[in-house]
């Protein structure tokens, strides 16, 4: 298989150090470099002969997409590696090769690599982005509703359920959170916290917490308070800038 040069991209060391051992265990794959932020990887990347770069989104200074939108010459194959599924959309508009979230397997990151290699190679072209529907069929008793992602509000976790509120609707299904948000369009649709996912366009206004936290209202009057471990992704997707006032944060109207 084609050789590659690698280099890693993300912030967190124990994740660079993880990753480089896997790769280590991949032949063909040299790393040759890594980078702890966007800043890094604009400086490095002009000087480095690079095939492969594996970049974590979410950096100090400069995020993945800012990085690469300043990088003149661009490494031969980009690979996403990251915890948000919310930016995959994204991520292949500006031709990512692949997109792992993680913690990325030893499986999934040999699949990923051999993929890049028959790419470069000529034998495969990149993952194109995943289709998502327009419309869900709900069973209601015997008959099937179809209700159109337009109007779903949100998805709620309770136990083994989840619960779909589309304006004074409501529909629970049995289903984990987890899977259903996998069915949804990541670009549409955020996860603000481990029981709670939110349709972008229905958030009507964001209050920063002192906990670290934001409520979050929706177009309907429902609130919700986002975990501290989605903080990032519901800032980047609300583009919510600066820092964090004491005040509410109006998005629409």
């Amino acid at each position: 298989m084609t050789a590659l040069r690698v280099v890693i991209a993300d912030d967190e060391p124990l994740a660079r150090l993880r990753m480089r051992r896997l790769l280590g265990g991949i032949a063909g794959v040299t790393v040759v470099g890594e980078c702890a932020s966007g800043i890094e990887v604009m400086k490095l990347l002009p000087d480095c002969d690079c095939d492969l770069l594996f970049l974590d989104i979410q950096m100090p200074g400069a995020d993945g997409f800012q990085a690469l939108e300043h990088v003149v010459e661009r490494p031969r194959a980009v690979v996403f590696t990251t915890a948000y599924a919310e930016h995959a959309v994204r991520a292949f508009e500006v031709q990512a090769v692949d997109y792992l979230l993680k913690p990325v397997s030893e499986e999934r990151l040999q699949r990923a690599v051999e993929r890049v290699q028959r790419m470069l190679t000529g034998e495969a072209a990149p993952i194109a982005p995943p289709a998502f529907p327009r419309r869900l069929a709900l069973p209601i008793g015997r008959r099937m509703q179809m209700v159109e992602l337009d109007e779903l509000d949100c998805v709620l976790a309770q136990a083994n359920y989840v619960e779909l509120r589309a304006g004074p609707r409501s529909f629970v299904l049995r289903e984990t959170i987890s899977g259903f948000h996998a069915k949804l369009d990541p670009a549409r649709f955020l996860r603000i916290h481990r029981s709670a996912i939110v349709r972008v366009d229905a958030v009507r206004e964001v209050e920063p917490l002192a906990s670290g936290r934001y409520r979050v209202t929706l177009q309907g009057g429902q609130r919700l308070v986002s975990g501290r471990s989605y903080r990032e992704s519901l800032r980047a997707a609300l583009g919510l800038v600066g820092g964090d006032a004491a005040t509410a944060e109006r998005l629409h109207g």
